[in-house]
């Protein structure tokens, strides 16, 4: 994982190509890179977050905001009690677990919490 001007990108090997391509993860935004060595894979991906940045601006706004990974969320304190009942449960952190929970109902299968 890369981060840079908080945005984060999850990085993979193209073994056929011989190239490292990386995607930044938190934005809507398609935001890809590419590099052939660590070193410039990191100036890709900074360049493409900035050229996306300098893309947003020249648009007239002000692009897509990375993700934090955090959500605060306000429930009943009954239901706090289940959750933290059905986390223990499981052996799992409360945000472990809602995680999880989530994650099946976005259809997102690759959750971990923050």
């Amino acid at each position: 994982m890369m981060e840079y001007k908080g945005y984060k990108a999850q990085i993979d090997f193209d073994n056929d190509a011989g190239v490292f391509v990386g995607e930044v993860i938190n934005t809507h935004d398609g935001i890809t890179f590419s590099g052939r060595s660590v070193d410039e894979l990191r100036e890709s991906f900074r360049r493409a977050v900035d050229d996306y940045l300098d893309l947003s601006c020249d648009l007239g706004g002000e692009g897509d905001q990375p993700f934090s990974g955090r959500l605060a969320v306000r429930i009943n304190p009954i239901l706090h009690r289940a959750v933290a009942d059905c986390a223990a449960r499981e052996g799992k952190s409360v945000s472990a677990w809602i995680a999880e929970c989530l994650g099946r109902a976005a259809g997102v299968t690759d959750v971990k919490a923050g």
